[in-house]
């Protein structure tokens, strides 16, 4: 698979946020290949926990490398992160203080071309995180209609060019399937205007992103683990988030603010009586300029941090909003 190593963003802020402490119970959702994980257990140890999920067995793999087997200080789940209830459940766990998930494609991900994530390195065109995607992006390219491909194009990838790089994949398709990463650029620079393609980013950039979205479903879950996490958060437990896009940045702002104004989430549900978290990050945090110098994945990345001010059986934290 080559040398890949994913480096881990803006830990030092992820632990400012996070307030992992000597026996609290952690949740980091997305465990990759251990980056944050081995910070945080740093902090919790001796008595806390770790609870170490991730849909792909490969990074759950590197993560046992990396953190070792060291029960009851951490177990691991190759999980999707929308399940964290069933997961603590399993682990006979009712609260815990702490829950990180880092969002987006890893490095090692990115890097693997058997993986086809990458529009820069030739593979098939899977994308698939973890076995519980049904479809590759082969088969949603080869099988879904046009108006299909167009909805995830402009609703994934917010890609302008969407109903005609979706137009130019059905008439390909006709030809011959589309197989590998690089016959699907090959089709968006065939689609794409010229003058479009002259810009600083790769034309095919919103398209494998639209693409990988859709194969994993990764705007639902996202929903659905912030909803089920906030419910499984203990009194002043935090949630702590890591986007890399907009499309996942705006959906952690506004349920964040909705769970904060005690309104309905998600909509059509009845009110909240009172706020569910108060809001840590009033805009999100940023990585510092060394950062983004020494890491280039990390200049997207935004972090959002929540609080849970209410327990669910009436008792309440009140604080002061943290700039």
């Amino acid at each position: 698979m080559g040398g890949a190593v994913h480096r881990p963003v803006m830990v030092s802020e992820v632990i400012e946020y996070l307030k992992p402490e000597k026996g609290k119970v952690i949740v980091d959702g997305t465990v990759g290949t251990g980056g944050h994980a081995e910070s945080i257990l740093g902090h919790i140890r001796p008595g806390g926990r770790l609870i170490a999920i991730d849909r792909d067995p490969e990074a759950i793999s590197k993560a046992r490398e990396r953190l070792g087997e060291a029960p009851p200080a951490v177990s691991y789940h190759c999980e999707n992160y929308r399940d964290i209830r069933s997961i603590l459940d399993s682990e006979g766990i009712e609260r815990v203080d702490g829950i990180l998930l880092d969002l987006g494609v890893s490095s090692i991900q990115l890097e693997d071309p058997d993986r086809g994530f990458s529009y820069r390195k030739d593979g098939p065109l899977d994308m698939r995180m973890g076995p519980d995607a049904v479809m590759s992006a082969a088969e949603i390219i080869n099988i879904e209609s046009e108006d299909e491909i167009t909805r995830i194009l402009y609703s994934y990838g917010e890609e302008r060019w969407a109903r005609r790089i979706a137009h130019f994949i059905i008439e390909t398709r006709k030809r011959r399937p589309i197989l590998t990463t690089h016959q699907l650029v090959e089709v968006v620079l065939d689609a794409v205007p010229a003058g479009a393609r002259r810009g600083r980013k790769h034309p095919a950039r919103k398209t494998f992103q639209a693409l990988r979205i859709a194969v994993n479903h990764e705007l639902d879950d996202l929903r659905e683990a912030i909803s089920q996490g906030i419910e499984c958060l203990a009194l002043a437990g935090r949630m702590v988030i890591l986007t890399y896009q907009s499309l996942e940045d705006r959906i952690v702002k506004s349920t964040f603010s909705s769970l904060a104004k005690g309104s309905a989430n998600p909509p059509g549900e009845p009110l909240l009586s009172e706020p569910m978290i108060r809001v840590l990050t009033r805009k999100p945090v940023r990585p510092d300029e060394e950062e983004t110098l020494e890491n280039p994945r990390s200049r997207s990345a935004k972090l959002r941090a929540g609080e849970r001010t209410r327990n669910g059986e009436g008792e309440t934290r009140r604080g002061e909003e943290v700039p």
